[in-house]
């Protein structure tokens, strides 16, 4: 059986997760895509099961959560009626993520829906402890989950942005235009000068850049839920223990205090 030396499993690891498509890194590295994707689901495993060690007991003082859009096999609309919905169509990441370290607690992929949102704010409120403030956007089953997971643990403010709306054609290659910004505050007294969202809005470029399938209008996007799922993981590892944040000086662990030096592939392989 050939297997691959780690060395050249490392340097896949870290063309995944810097934007890099499966059939680009194949060409690169003459390594199968049907290995590469291998790979990917078995580092990804891994990945997670790391992340459920590590992220334990966290001290946070400000956290922003937000959700970003992605699909399974094809956009919503064109789900055969006889498929299971929960796999295909439009799939969404939650995401948390630490203002201060930048350090990102928690994750999940799923529906936008209100079973999902319960399983991330329940996921959320078992790795932060102690009294934190919460900012998000105003998904609708936030407001009422938050309060009934998190209770008086936090201090909660929303940030509700409405938009105006554009021509159809306009609207798939462009944001519609912001026309108001409103802060809100949900359960205690948050300080209105950081209820925000601008910090994790930014990691939504970052997950767009660094996941070729997360990529806008190509073909590379998830085939299974199974991969996006992988390389979500992939990708928060990456984030959290490798790359050095050019804002805090060093990696969003270190940061955090979860570890004192910056990591490699190693841990997942």
């Amino acid at each position: 059986m050939n297997i691959l030396n780690k060395n050249k499993q490392s340097l896949i690891l870290s063309q995944l997760t810097e934007g890099n498509s499966i059939r680009s890194i194949e060409r690169m590295t003459g390594v199968h895509r049907d290995t590469i994707m291998r790979l990917l689901v078995r580092a990804g495993d891994n990945a997670k099961a790391l992340h459920d060690e590590r992220m334990r007991d966290l001290q946070s003082k400000f956290i922003q959560c937000d959700e970003i859009w992605t699909y399974v096999g094809c956009k919503q609309k064109r789900v055969p009626k006889y498929a299971y919905s929960g796999i295909l169509g439009d799939q969404y990441v939650f995401v948390a993520m630490d203002a201060d370290t930048k350090l990102v607690p928690s994750f999940l992929v799923g529906k936008r829906s209100d079973p999902s949102t319960m399983q991330f704010i329940r996921d959320l409120a078992d790795r932060v402890k102690g009294h934190f403030m919460l900012s998000s956007d105003s998904f609708p089953p936030y407001t009422k989950i938050v309060p009934q997971v998190l209770g008086d643990r936090i201090e909660y403010g929303q940030v509700h942005k409405v938009y105006n709306e554009e021509r159809r054609e306009q609207k798939r290659y462009s944001p519609a235009h912001l026309i108001e910004v409103t802060i809100r505050s949900i359960i205690g007294e948050p300080d209105p000068d950081r209820i925000s969202t601008s910090y994790i809005e930014r990691q939504n470029l970052t997950m767009r850049m660094s996941i070729r399938r997360m990529t806008r209008l190509t073909n590379a996007f998830s085939k299974k839920l199974e991969n996006l799922v992988a390389a979500i993981n992939l990708h928060f590892y990456s984030y959290n223990f490798i790359r050095v944040h050019g804002t805090v000086g060093m990696t969003p662990a270190m940061a955090a205090g979860i570890t004192d030096r910056v990591w490699g592939w190693d841990a997942v392989l």
